[in-house]
């Protein structure tokens, strides 16, 4: 199916491969991994055409079809979440198009449009399309909805649903589960498992990679080297690989070393002369064994311990919490100590952000209170909230903001070459860092100088291998207390002391790690554990739709909304009427919402396509209104609570 011949590329003066070969065949399922530069999305490229080898050639089977997944972004038009992924072939985008252009049903172009698309079996096609994006977690509301309004991830989660109607025969995908949640990820690992075409994916997920691969491709040192199983199983052969070269080199080293003393010693002694220049030519035709290379990537790092505290971290008692009719706790209560270790565990939308939220102080709640221990300071890591960095300053000078004594510019350098940020990369303003890198740089700042109690949602996002080992050994050696979110199993077990499941607003605490909790829990896998339970209509305690994205920060729009109020309403009576006006709205909104998607959801309904598609262009109008509600409502809540 496909063969890479020698290919060599470089750039500059660096070498990224040489010589490199590669054979997949159809059914394969192969992961390509490396350190962060070994030139995997390069190697992608130069098999896709987007890129030209140095030197070698790359073989593709004639009339092979490619179905490519990038890391970061996508491209979409004017088309629906729909359109986008049944837009499996130039012919489809074009009937999309000639759609768009032509609404009258009575339109010649348009009539010819539709009798192509039933030709090409375009309806089996779009509830195929459905299915998948069901699967991947988009909403009945969410299909009509023009694909550039939904965030970056959404759009990523869009395009691999594009992929997987596709079925193409080679599936290339550039780190497929950095836009995935649990629940979606263990439907997508399920989904490839039973996939009948072959599988080339990069990935920093040992799981996802244990999951679905039966070989390893690891590109390293400029070569390329292809093991058979799992990621498991391609750790222990590459550990004996090594250790049997260590051990062919150091044999070799030694039988030189004695050759060389050989002709050191005799090369002037008549007697002895022939056989010193016998021992010589032999040292002339030996072919070296290269010297091992260290894995420069595997870095370990510790930060200053945070002050102590009391043994009391966090105490909640009776909380309530809800975005508008949407009830994520009621009557909640628990208690945290000093030294512990927590991973939250459960079903998406089931309130694990929305906790670490609560125990941050980022959001008010409702009801109950919610106290802090004595000397206790807090670190609230979200992927959503990188405001706290200064778009001015350097990379290095944003990490190098109140670090503490002994943590001189070499050591943070080391860091932040851990988290990817490497040699110049560190001299680059933060304004022009992908969302990712911003991300990565605000866990950098909390490992520099952390607080005694930290919250983190998602830590192990955009990390590579090295870079997640160099997390789990700096948080092992951390002295303060831990409660986190993660989809990393190998994360969660290297540090997880004690589980806390979270089901429909209910918690269930287990006294020991994630192994434990899964013997307890019952769960059938260890990813099944993570997800065990109810699956809530939204998201982690979000007001927000699925998918939508924001022209301004969520911060700077309730920042906004409040100072707008504030000015408007002359105190706490106008804040609290204009509160009360606000959610009569929500109710009223999330009535007509209901009575929509009790329409969706009938069948008979998609016998009319134009009342179809109406119904869910109304839906998409009230879903987008309830999203901008949600927002002020919660905006002017935080007024009122400063008010109180």
């Amino acid at each position: 199916m496909l063969t890479v011949s020698k290919i060599s590329k470089g750039f500059g003066q660096k070498t990224l491969f040489n010589d490199i070969s590669l054979r997949l065949l159809r059914g394969e399922r192969l992961g390509l991994v490396g350190p962060n530069g070994a030139g995997k999305t390069t190697l992608f490229s130069i098999i896709l055409g987007d890129a030209e080898q140095d030197s070698g050639l790359i073989e593709l089977e004639r009339d092979i079809k490619i179905g490519f997944l990038p890391q970061e972004s996508a491209p979409t038009g004017e088309e629906t979440v729909a359109e986008l992924a049944t837009s499996i072939s130039p012919e489809f985008t074009k009937i999309y198009e000639t759609l768009r252009k032509h609404p009258d049903p009575n339109d010649s172009d348009r009539l010819d449009a539709m009798e192509k698309f039933v030709e090409l079996d375009g309806y089996n096609l779009e509830a195929k399309a459905k299915r998948i994006l069901a699967g991947l977690a988009f909403r009945a509301e969410d299909f009509d909805i023009p694909a550039h309004t939904l965030s970056g991830g959404w759009i990523m989660r869009a395009h691999l649903a594009r992929l997987l109607v596709m079925e193409p025969d080679l599936l290339m995908l550039d780190e497929p589960t950095n836009h995935l949640d649990l629940e979606t990820l263990g439907w997508f690992q399920n989904q490839l498992t039973r996939y009948s075409g072959a599988i080339l994916t990069i990935s920093h997920d040992r799981e996802f990679l244990n999951a679905i691969c039966d070989g390893i491709v690891e590109i390293a040192h400029g070569r390329l080297n292809r093991y058979h199983g799992n990621y498991e199983k391609y750790l222990t052969q590459k550990a004996d690989r090594e250790a049997q070269h260590l051990a062919a080199y150091n044999n070799q080293q030694r039988e030189i070393a004695h050759l060389e003393d050989f002709v050191r010693r005799f090369r002037a002694k008549a007697s002895k002369a022939s056989q010193a220049q016998a021992r010589l030519k032999q040292l002339e035709k030996m072919e070296r064994i290269a010297a091992p290379e260290s894995d420069a990537d595997t870095i370990s790092f510790s930060f200053p311990q945070p002050q102590r505290s009391g043994q009391r971290i966090a105490t909640l008692e009776k909380v309530d919490q809800a975005y508008g009719d949407h009830v994520v706790y009621t009557d909640l209560s628990m208690q945290i100590e000093k030294g512990q270790r927590i991973v939250l565990v459960g079903p998406n939308g089931s309130g694990k952000s929305t906790l670490l939220k609560i125990l941050s102080g980022a959001v008010p709640i409702q009801a109950g209170t919610s106290d802090l221990g004595h000397n206790v300071s807090v670190g609230y890591f979200s992927q959503q909230r990188v405001e706290i960095l200064n778009v001015e300053r350097t990379v290095l000078d944003e990490a190098m903001e109140k670090i503490e004594t002994g943590m001189n510019e070499q050591k943070v350098r080391g860091i932040l070459g851990a988290f990817l940020f490497r040699g110049d990369d560190v001299f680059k303003k933060v304004k022009v860092l992908s969302g990712g890198e911003k991300s990565r740089l605000a866990l950098v700042k909390l490992l520099l100088s952390p607080p005694n109690f930290l919250l983190l949602d998602e830590p192990t996002t955009h990390l590579d291998m090295p870079s997640i080992d160099a997390l789990i050994g700096a948080l092992k050696d951390y002295t303060g207390t831990l409660v986190f979110v993660s989809h990393d199993v190998h994360f969660i077990r290297a540090i997880a002391q004690s589980t806390i499941q979270i089901q429909a607003g209910t918690t269930t605490v287990y006294a020991g790690d994630y192994d434990y909790y899964l013997r307890k829990s019952g769960a059938s896998s260890e990813q099944s554990g993570l997800v065990a339970g109810l699956k809530n209509a939204r998201p982690d305690g979000s007001p927000v739709t699925q998918g939508k994205s924001e022209k301004i920060s969520a911060k700077d729009r309730r920042r906004q909304a409040a100072e707008a109020r504030k000015n408007a309403s002359g105190g706490r009576k106008s804040i609290e009427s204009l509160i009360a006006r606000m959610e009569a709205e929500i109710v009223s909104l999330e009535s007509d919402q209901l009575e929509l998607s009790k329409q969706l959801e009938n069948p008979n309904t998609y016998n009319d396509p134009e009342q179809a598609k109406e119904l869910n262009i109304k839906a998409s109008r009230i879903s987008k209104r309830l999203e901008e509600k949600n927002y002020e409502w919660e905006a002017a809540a935080e007024e009122l609570s400063k008010l109180t």
